[in-house]
């Protein structure tokens, strides 16, 4: 301990980590951060702290501890009502009350010093002795004051601070934790002001948040004081970085989502804590661009990891740049309380069919997770009682306050809000699915309306109309079965890339460019090319979705380069084969501007389509974008197990141009360990294997289409689609073939269709044919799996 139990004030830089009954677990993290870490580049504003003893002294010798306890002693913390006068009864009673004078003369030299007779602004903050443990964070249970300025604020501020230990959150979030109210004590840390208003500020984790996937620095940013993103007041940026690539000197920014933030908060015209700060709108241009560049985020993730490594363990940090200096600041650092400590040889996966299925509304999703039930609006805490067991509770925003009702709820939706805001913290404490930022969800949903919010689907969360079924799966991992060949998988959406690494597997068998391209970009290649050409309706729509990047152009390769390298970050130690896009000319059309350069065809399907396009004129400058993001992250970015697959390869001339191109385009195959694989997906790559293995690396079969080219039917026609099955004797006897050349050759043959997944006699089949790998569905990786090891018993 750094000083005397029976201090009342104490310096920040007098501090450490085992000072938690001191001064609790923020302010001594705050303390053990400038002692520790202030040479190892973290930068953290000084300041000082009252104690717990500071705290406790005050209640006891003013009376104020036996009239709490007594108010506290009958409450029914349910009776939200109750809860709510009692609550500001006892606040009102501490606020009311003169600190001890010893301690306020304390306060007042320890601010003297600080300042040194300067008029500063400082921040108050809250720290309680019982906080940010293992099964409880207590996650904004009490106040913060920015902006505070002259000592007499600062006083009144430090009661605000003690009082705010009696906020309804507060005594309801203890109640059903099992902590005694008098068992908890707080410390206020005066810490001077980082100038933020005319920056930014927000909050990270080092860890992603709803996966708990532990190689990324997950970041929120906003413009103004951090509160709003905190609060939940705001829709901020969101960015994700890969901690080896930060360690290894290269580009380390793998995502990037752009928020709304239509609101910052900056100083009011007073230093009091009813008016030190206001919220004013962000002008639009502002809100178009990010409002972190790489180098900022890379210095923050790098504050981030040093922080994490000296804790030694998953961390939730707050910090902020200062807009004047340009100087960024850690401000609060805690741990990771939620997905740190979840069993991860225990995969709990909410699976729903949505195929028909109606989406209300859409926000970022919050704990993967499903719940249904009827929607009731709440516009404040005075109409809590609505909400029932099992209701979903749709307001405009949530805060900590809310707890004791969002423990009810099924789901919580949200028109503002961001990932990593307290709200969102209890919400995943809870196990309760949220979709925060929907924007406008009070407007579009009814009170009484019966939904479905569905976090299950990645990053994004929807709000599907009806109560929908859904199935909960639980699987242990602990113990795989070896099996013959490897397991890979399918993995289109990067959103769902880091819960996928969870599973069992050898890497990703099939990642398809064109789910990112439709997912993440949503517009032709062609229209951004083009962009001085097009409609004025189109060119409107295009500027709106590449708003914060440099150009058009810019905007698809950076857009690529983040998905793709999403999913090499998330499986980097595994081959992850990625297939160059191959939507068919209908698909592209559906693109924003695609109709304005996509041809009409009769059958897509048989027609403009994979590496017939790269070669032709008309669409190379839209495949050289693709190799240019491939190129970007193979080399720049060094993840190279990165690999390119070739799709719908119909001729060994088209096979011999397409490795041409790429080559052209700086992705040499066998360069910098390059592999690219070709598409077994026509019966004349399996009838000339031989030929067309001269050109590529090995197989990646495509069973859908071979089977329907083999057969000679379209599976999606209800008239003939029973007679599609993989495992028809002429369908097996092309993979028998194909399997043979590569095998003869020593080269790669996997299987990427969807005939395994759906067959998983289909897989025991390949496994016995001595294929290389199977690339499964995620959803039927499990089950097929133990299925194979069980088959291989027999």
């Amino acid at each position: 301990m750094a000083a005397q139990s029976t201090a009342l004030v104490i310096n920040l830089d007098q501090l450490g980590k085992d000072d938690i009954d001191m001064v609790g677990g923020k302010n001594a993290s705050l303390g053990e951060m400038i002692s520790h870490l202030s040479d190892l580049g973290v930068s953290v504003p000084g300041g000082f702290a009252t104690t717990s003893n500071a705290f406790n002294r005050f209640l006891t010798e003013t009376g104020l501890l036996d009239k709490i306890n007594n108010e506290l002693k009958t409450l029914d913390v349910n009776d939200v009502n109750k809860l709510a006068a009692t609550g500001k009864k006892i606040r009102t009673w501490i606020i009311e009350q003169a600190l001890p004078s010893d301690l306020e003369q304390e306060v007042r030299q320890a601010f003297e010093t600080m300042s040194g007779g300067e008029d500063i602004a400082v921040a108050v903050r809250s720290s309680a002795t019982a906080e940010d443990l293992p099964d409880a964070s207590f996650a904004g249970q009490q106040e913060t004051f920015l902006n505070i300025r002259g000592i007499d604020n600062v006083l009144i501020a430090i009661k605000e601070v003690f009082a705010s230990l009696y906020n309804d959150r507060a005594i309801s979030y203890r109640v059903h934790k099992g902590f005694e109210h008098e068992g908890v004590a707080l410390s206020a840390a005066v810490q001077r002001m980082v100038r933020s208003e005319t920056g930014a500020a927000g909050v990270m984790f080092t860890i992603d948040t709803e996966s708990g996937f532990d190689q990324v620095v997950f970041i929120t940013s906003s413009y103004g004081l951090g509160e709003m993103v905190v609060q939940g007041a705001v829709n901020p940026d969101e960015f994700y970085i890969s901690k080896k690539l930060l360690a290894n000197g290269k580009p380390a920014v793998i995502r990037r989502n752009l928020g709304s933030k239509h609101k910052k908060m900056v100083y009011g015209d007073e230093g009091s804590t009813s008016k030190s700060v206001k919220t004013v709108d962000v002008e639009k241009q502002d809100r178009m661009q990010f409002s972190l560049t790489t180098e900022e985020l890379t210095s923050l993730a790098k504050q981030a990891v040093t922080i994490e490594q000296h804790y030694g363990q998953a961390m939730d940090i707050e910090w902020a740049k200062d807009g004047d200096s340009g100087e960024i600041f850690i401000v609060q650092a805690r741990p990771e309380t939620v997905k740190s400590r979840q069993d991860s040889n225990v995969m709990e996966r909410y699976v729903i069919d949505t195929t028909d299925a109606k989406v209300l509304c859409e926000g970022r999703s919050i704990g993967q997770r499903i719940g249904s039930g009827k929607v009731r609006i709440v516009t404040n805490l005075n109409e809590m009682d609505k909400v029932e067991e099992g209701d979903i509770l749709v307001s405009d925003m949530t805060d900590p306050d809310w707890e004791p009702v969002m423990k009810r709820a099924s789901a919580i939706i949200t028109n503002r809000g961001g990932r990593t805001c307290h709200a969102a913290i209890i919400a995943r404490e809870l196990g309760v699915p949220a979709i925060v930022g929907c924007g406008n969800a009070t407007e579009l949903l009814v009170d009484g309306q019966d939904v479905t919010a569905s976090c299950a689907e990645g990053d994004t969360g929807f709000v599907y109309e009806g109560q929908i079924d859904f199935e909960v799966q639980t699987n242990s991992v602990e113990t795989m079965p070896e099996l013959a060949f490897k397991v890979m998988m399918n993995v289109g959406n990067p959103d769902r890339a880091f819960s996928f690494t969870q599973m069992p597997n050898e890497g990703i068998g099939l990642a398809r460019l064109e789910f990112i391209i439709n997912r993440m970009i949503g517009v032709h290649p062609k229209a951004l090319l083009n962009m001085n050409s097009l409609p004025r309706e189109i060119s409107q729509a295009i500027h709106e979705r590449i708003a914060g990047y440099a150009s058009p152009v810019d905007f698809y390769v950076d857009k690529l380069v983040e998905g793709i390298s999403t999913l090499a970050v998330a499986f980097m130690d595994q081959p992850v084969i990625v297939r160059m896009s191959d939507f068919k000319s209908n698909e592209y059309a559906n693109l924003l501007g695609g109709k304005l350069y996509e041809p009409s065809e009769e059958n897509p399907m048989l027609g403009f389509r994979g590496a017939s396009r790269y070669v032709s004129d008309n669409f190379r400058d839209c495949f050289e974008l693709e190799c240019k993001a491939l190129k970007r992250v193979r080399d720049e970015m060094g993840l190279t197990n990165v690999e390119i697959m070739i799709p719908f390869v119909r001729t060994t001339d088209e096979a011999r141009q397409v490795i041409e191109l790429l080559e052209k385009n700086g992705l040499k195959r066998g360069e910098n360990g390059l592999r690219v694989i070709m598409m077994c997906e026509l019966p004349t790559n399996a009838l000339l294997a031989e030929e067309f293995l001269e050109h590529f690396d090995g197989f990646s079969i495509g069973s859908n289409d071979l089977t329907q080219l083999t057969l000679g039917l379209d599976r999606d026609s209800g008239i003939v689609s029973h007679l599609f099955d993989e495992r028809d004797p002429a369908v097996k006897k092309l993979l028998t073939m194909a399997i043979e050349a590569c095998r003869k050759q020593n080269k790669y043959v996997g299987i990427c269709g969807q005939g395994p997944s759906d067959h998983p006699d289909l897989a025991f089949w390949l496994m016995e044919q001595g294929i290389s790998s199977v690339s499964l569905n995620p959803d039927s990786v499990l089950d097929t799996w133990f299925f194979l090891a069980g088959e291989d018993k027999k």
